[in-house]
């Protein structure tokens, strides 16, 4: 840590990172992306990447045209005045609202129906739960598109699965704990499925390559199988995931 008041750890020989709390929720997020917009605004041509997750930011700048100590002074500045105007700040950072179409059912969620048992609900409360609220972008991982959005309402959070599977297909929209995300591909997966999302959630032929990014809003829409169809959606791949 370069200095005592202010969490700001060296990650490297050319990077330093923010941590700007212990835990993240949806102030945070927000916070988290308008600190960053300062400080990409303040190194401008000096910084080579920055990166944003659940509370801290990642910052990478080039060697060549500054140092740790005035990469420092531009991080504090962007926190000094993100702590005078924050609230100011925060609505006008591009943080757009996201809406994914989900096709929600027991064909497209193998898991719904249990976590529903298990929260004593009915399959259409969960629904309807989950589709009821905007949730924050926290962080991109996992895999390219992996968006962990929270929170999820405490009624329908749900522990991961005992047993992973070694299979999801792409546009699972899943819950574990209190956060939700969408699978951009098919990969190994321990969440809850609950449905399935037409949207491609990673595109590298598209700019943007993905339809969200950490801070943006994400609400999910239900629609008939007919349309998840119409837009593109896939059953097939759900043949053996029981």
């Amino acid at each position: 840590m370069i200095n005592p008041t202010i969490n700001i750890s060296v990650a490297g020989e050319n990077s330093l990172i923010l941590y700007l709390a212990d835990n993240a929720d949806s102030k945070v997020a927000a916070q988290i992306q308008s600190v960053t917009a300062l400080i990409t605004a303040n190194l401008g041509p000096m910084l080579i990447d920055i990166i944003p997750s659940y509370a801290s930011i990642l910052v990478i700048y080039d060697a060549h045209l500054t140092d740790h100590f005035a990469v420092y002074k531009e991080i504090q500045k962007a926190m000094t005045i993100h702590a005078n105007s924050g609230d100011i700040l925060a609505s006008k950072v591009d943080s757009k609202l996201v809406k994914l179409p989900v096709y929600y059912g027991t064909d497209s969620g193998p898991d719904l129906e249990n976590l529903a048992s298990n929260a004593r609900l009915s399959v259409e409360e969960v629904i309807n739960i989950h589709q009821s609220i905007e949730y924050r972008v926290y962080a991109i991982g996992f895999a390219p598109g992996f968006a962990y959005l929270g929170e999820v309402d405490e009624r329908i959070a749900a522990p991961r699965l005992s047993t992973p599977r070694q299979r999801v297909p792409r546009g699972a929209v899943a819950i574990a704990d209190r956060q939700t995300a969408v699978y951009p591909s098919i990969s190994p997966g321990g969440w809850n499925l609950i449905g399935l999302c037409p949207t491609l959630m990673f595109d590298p032929n598209a700019e943007p390559t993905m339809p969200v990014k950490t801070g943006d809003r994400v609400q999910f829409e239900s629609i008939d199988e007919q349309t998840f169809i119409k837009l593109g959606g896939d059953l097939s791949s759900f043949g053996d995931l029981k």
